[in-house]
């Protein structure tokens, strides 16, 4: 029996950290600063080669000074055993004085200090000092002391070779070891009176609130019980309707809250006595608790390269459970996302997971609960009214809502309403609610706000591809992954459930009836009729690459997006249009840090009047970057793949050795020196750290780890050295002709 595969990429790459992992060196920081070095202060032989104390008096009352004395074999001969004799406090405070001369608590190339500090070597027990030089090492160096503190440590033993570390190792390392570690929620007791606050409640009264689906009576005793014996964390728990409408979401914006998402049923030890625990996600960044759409796709990505498949699995059930109780994945779990999806990728993640686990106990049942939950996704949510386009058949992002979206800040929304404000005579307040509970009607508001969520639910927010007819688009980024639904949920069926899947009651939406049984035919016939469709009405031969279409005016777009490569990703292309998109579209939408989110042209012109917006020209993201390296992967453009992810790697490489270490949400990557520094509108998550960072941020973490699967060895040496792509290129055709000239 032939497993049917997700998305196909590399294959891993074996990595090494060398033989000083075996020591502890590389060890995470709660391993590495509980190590009992710190506490006994042992890190060497002794160091002087006499002992005698009343000698060396004798001689300093005459004057003379010490012998030389020969420096240790540990010394002189292993660098990567030097080690450091550090008082941690004071130490932080002198690097800080010294080198941190812009008073952020980082150690960037743009402070102006001698980038120089001496250190007391361990082992000549303090009385030999070594120079740390440079930017990278001394953030190093401020970054595992703020560790050390952290952890309670006075004085430490440090390994030079955690500052001096490969810097494609060390970030790796800390993805894997911290900020993974650090983006992980679970809801429940031991969470819920901090992730249930919401930082966009804006009413007079915000408090702890959590909403329960009818479907899951016992979350809803698990929480109420938890609310009565803590009193004092004020937890409301409220029960959701059975039927959720945009009336209702609308109503229940005065009362903001997180919605439940999946646990599972856990026994004390101790008491014997079974509870419910939240399962795991990982959040997008660190100022967030509530489980994302799209973000945790991209996320899983890393998480399965760093073996944390349980992580990964465990946002699959949650995904199930919220397309079971909630109808869709929602754009995040809080209630005003209710009627808002995000862009799908729910079978390729199962797969993808599945993949790894499947000779373990349970594991198809794991997958046929996530191929079911796809099914009904599918039909109920991207198949339905009002995001499917009958003419066309394909599909929009569109989801129903009513009034002025809550969870955006107060003034958000004030240059469009106040027009209608003033033309009503009322406040401001007044006409919102007003407007907000139909007493009043506004046409036009009514299709500005339509689209304004359609660009939230297509995960794009924002950008003028988008901008005032988003929910008119048949997107080539949606159809895509559709696509892939049904590809997947079609070779799924074939190959794993032997071409029959029982379709139980709960999982019935549309004509679908329980014990109907799909077969794989059905899903062909789905897909060939997809790819028709994009193919005539997103697909434009003359400019080699797809457009998205516009379903009210029966036209295509002209706006050249870097989604065009999602069709490459999920396999819609034939190889002739592939190759045009090499060809015609890579071109216009390449940089020096990658691919752009959108070209130049299409943008259009920016001032006052008009600002940027962060998914256009010239930021990239990283879910463009990974779908892209995939799909060239997938149809044999191996060297653009390595080329793209290595010019994204390179700059992610650059900013994190110069600028202490940060990884932030989205990049310039027109700019080569400082791409983090990005000013559109909602500013960038991950920038916000003293002294070391915590999470990075999730789908560049990923991209990270990821994309060090696409490249190959020689690309990662060069990486580690912070050679630019156009160096490494010149340096492999030297090597070339070198050996072509030596075989003459």
């Amino acid at each position: 029996m032939t497993t049917p595969a997700a998305t196909p990429g590399p294959p891993a790459q074996p990595r090494s950290r060398g033989s000083v992992d075996d020591s502890g060196v590389f060890d995470d920081a709660k391993t590495y600063y509980a190590d009992e070095r710190h506490i006994h202060n042992r890190a060497g032989p002794r160091t002087r080669t006499y002992s005698q104390n009343s000698l060396i008096k004798q001689m300093e009352r005459m004057g003379l000074k010490e012998p030389y004395r020969r420096g240790s074999h540990d010394e002189s001969t292993i660098p990567h055993s030097r080690r450091f004799l550090v008082q941690v406090e004071p130490t932080l405070q002198s690097l800080q004085s010294q080198e941190d001369t812009d008073g952020n608590m980082q150690i960037t190339i743009e402070d102006n200090g001698p980038k120089v500090l001496s250190l007391r070597t361990a082992a000549s027990n303090g009385h030999n000092r070594f120079d740390i030089r440079g930017t990278y090492m001394l953030s190093n160096l401020l970054q595992e002391l703020s560790l050390a503190k952290e952890y309670g440590r006075k004085q430490i033993i440090l390994d030079e070779a955690r500052l001096n570390e490969n810097p494609v190792n060390r970030l790796s390392r800390m993805i894997k070891d911290h900020f993974w570690e650090g983006l992980t929620r679970r809801i429940d007791a031991s969470s819920i009176e901090i992730a249930a606050r919401d930082p966009k409640d804006w009413t007079d009264d915000p408090r702890p609130r959590i909403y329960i689906p009818r479907g899951a009576p016992e979350q809803f005793e698990y929480y109420t019980k938890l609310a009565q014996d803590k009193p004092e964390i004020r937890l409301d728990v409220q029960l959701l309707p059975e039927k959720i409408t945009p009336e209702i979401v609308r109503d229940m914006n005065a009362k903001p809250g997180l919605l439940a998402v999946d646990m599972e049923e856990v026994v004390d030890p101790e008491t014997g006595e079974t509870s419910l625990r939240g399962r795991p996600f990982v959040v997008p960044g660190g100022r967030f608790n509530e489980l994302y759409g799209w973000d945790s796709y991209m996320e899983s990505l890393g998480l399965l390269v760093n073996d944390k498949v349980d992580l990964a699995k465990s946002m699959v059930l949650n995904f199930c459970f919220c397309i079971k109780h909630y109808g869709k994945i929602l754009n995040a779990t809080r209630s005003y996302y209710l009627c808002r999806s995000q862009p799908p990728f729910l079978t390729d993640m199962a797969l993808r997971v599945y993949d790894k686990i499947k000779h373990e106990p349970g594991a198809l049942e794991f997958l046929r609960v996530a191929i079911l939950a796809a099914i009904k996704e599918y039909h109920s949510v991207w198949m339905a009214e009002p995001r499917l386009d009958p003419v066309t058949g394909l599909s929009r992002y569109r989801p129903e809502g009513r009034g002025i979206p809550p969870e955006t800040e107060a003034g958000h929304f004030v240059h469009i309403l106040e027009p209608y404000v003033q033309k009503r005579g009322m406040t401001f307040d007044e006409f919102a609610h007003a407007y907000n509970h139909g007493d009043i009607e506004e046409p036009e508001l009514d299709d500005y706000f339509m689209h304004d969520r359609a660009v939230r639910e297509s995960g794009h927010d924002t950008t003028y591809r988008f901008e005032g007819v988003c929910a008119d688009l048949a997107t080539i980024d949606l159809n895509s992954l559709l696509f892939k639904y049904e590809t997947d949920i079609a070779r799924t069926i074939r190959n794993v459930f032997h071409d029959k899947l029982v379709i139980p009651e709960e999982y019935c939406v549309g004509s679908l009836v329980p014990g109907q049984v799909e077969t794989s035919a059905i899903w062909d016939r789905r897909s060939k009729r997809r790819k028709l469709a994009i193919d005539k009405y997103l697909w434009n031969e003359k400019e080699g690459m797809y457009f998205d279409y516009n379903t009210a005016k029966r036209e295509q777009c002209t706006y050249v997006s870097a989604t065009t490569f999602w069709a490459l990703w999920a396999g819609v292309s034939s190889p002739k249009q592939a190759a045009a998109m090499v060809t015609k579209a890579l071109p216009k939408l390449e940089a020096v840090g990658g691919l752009l989110s959108g070209s130049e042209e299409s943008r259009g012109e920016i001032g006052l009047e008009r600002p940027n917006r962060q998914w256009d020209y010239p930021y990239g993201w990283a879910p463009q970057q990974m779908l892209a390296w995939t799909g060239l992967y997938r149809y044999s453009f191996t060297e653009e793949a390595e080329r793209l992810a290595y010019k994204w790697l390179f700059m992610i490489t650059k900013a994190f050795v110069d600028f202490n270490g940060v990884v932030v949400e989205k990049y310039d990557v027109t700019r080569p020196i400082d791409p983090h520094r990005v000013d559109a509108e909602y500013g960038n998550q991950g920038l916000d750290f003293k002294g070391v960072a915590r999470e990075g941020f999730g789908w560049v973490n990923a991209s990270y780890i990821y994309g060090l699967q696409i490249v190959n060895a020689h690309m990662r040496r060069a990486l580690g050295t912070l050679t630019p792509y156009e160096t490494f290129v010149k340096a492999l055709e030297n090597n070339q002709n070198k050996a072509l000239a030596e075989l003459v």
